[in-house]
């Protein structure tokens, strides 16, 4: 049973920073490509980092300078540095794996930015 929880959500101050962690179970998470994405109240999902199993890791431009994403395959976890946090990023995280045609998500973590 593949299983990715994520942790480390919460409320934070802006210009604050958070650190979210997806942990993974039931799939060789070392060979898979693995995302965080996040959805806004009335608006879609959308994609913020990704990181293959290999090479380059991407940002969206609204992520790029402030957001940071790793993985640490020895512990099977995805993480997500968050800084400099802004009202907008305001959402629910959700962690993403994918392998070929095979894909699963997170139940996702609560981010809100406020003062």
């Amino acid at each position: 049973q593949v299983q990715l929880v994520e942790s480390g959500g919460g409320l934070v101050q802006p210009g604050g920073s958070l650190t979210l962690s997806c942990a993974a179970s039931g799939i060789r998470f070392s060979l898979y490509a693995m995302g965080w994405y996040r959805q806004a109240p009335g608006k879609q999902r959308e994609l913020v980092a990704i990181i293959p199993s290999r090479g380059s890791t991407n940002y969206a431009d609204s992520a790029r300078g402030r957001f940071t994403i790793s993985r640490d395959n020895a512990k099977n976890t995805l993480y997500l540095q968050m800084n400099s946090l802004k009202p907008e990023d305001t959402a629910v995280y959700y962690c993403y794996a994918q392998l070929g045609l095979r894909d699963y998500w997170g139940q996702g973590t609560q981010v809100t930015v406020s003062s």
